[in-house]
């Protein structure tokens, strides 16, 4: 297994450009490797329960909308960036008309892209649950850095060194860097970085008790956004969860 995993380093090397300290990576997956273990069975049995007990009830209301709002597919296939550099299919629920440039540049605010069903569904995060399907075939986490779509990926790793080592790990479905309020677009250079320091910082100290932190703040949000929907005027003196300068505490996730 481990001969089989440091082959895929020196592979991931090579596309990334990038050094690979093979001395610290073998330390860090063998102290890791528990973690490793006990991650892949909690993903396993919570994008099951996920799949078997909301999506089998929540799929079909989710796809008859978008097909009563706009024609095309309900899902929108897009290959990203996995662990190691290596692409795969990741799944999502269309949010946009179906066109041309999907897959070479980001959605932005108030893009006219974006169908009236799937604005509810990207702030809402619903969009991302087809996702869990990933998760269960192995493909992603539920807790890890976000994929990126290939061309986002050597675009930014372009402008911050290094950018590729967050691609040593599983993408998730959510992440540190998601719940500390980096979500949707990336607009600058400050954006990027950021959201780059949140991921390597959880590659670097990754644990299961933070991904239990990570999860439950991810699911405190999604109701919060959900519930505001249909009650806007309980949540009007909240809080941004947008961030407002680089001054949040890694350890604030309580």
């Amino acid at each position: 297994m481990m001969i089989t995993t440091f082959s895929k380093v020196q592979t991931f090397e090579k596309r990334a450009g990038i050094p690979i300290d093979s001395t610290a990576l073998r330390t860090y997956l063998i102290e890791k490797r528990n973690y490793f273990f006990f991650k892949r069975l909690f993903d396993i049995v919570l994008s099951s329960l996920i799949i078997v007990f909301l999506l089998s009830w929540l799929f079909p209301i989710i796809a008859l909308l978008i097909k009563l709002d706009t024609s095309g597919p309900v899902f929108f296939i897009q290959r990203r960036v996995g662990r190691w550099g290596k692409s795969f299919k990741c799944l999502k629920f269309r949010t946009m008309v179906v066109n041309d440039q999907a897959n070479v540049k980001q959605a932005t605010e108030n893009d006219k892209r974006i169908t009236r069903v799937g604005n509810f569904l990207r702030k809402s995060n619903l969009d991302e649950f087809p996702q869990f399907f990933n998760v269960l075939m192995g493909q992603m986490s539920i807790v890890g850095p976000r994929p990126h779509m290939h061309s986002d990926c050597n675009t930014f790793s372009s402008v911050v060194h290094n950018y590729k080592f967050r691609n040593t790990v599983k993408p998730g479905i959510t992440g540190l860097a998601q719940v500390k309020g980096y979500r949707g677009p990336t607009k600058n250079f400050e954006s990027i970085f950021h959201r780059y320091q949140f991921d390597a910082f959880y590659i670097r100290n990754a644990n299961f008790w933070l991904d239990m932190r990570i999860v439950r703040k991810t699911a405190g949000q999604t109701f919060k956004m959900i519930f505001s929907k249909f009650f806007p005027g309980d949540l009007q003196n909240e809080e941004e969860t947008t961030p407002k300068r680089w001054t949040a505490s890694f350890r604030s996730l309580n």
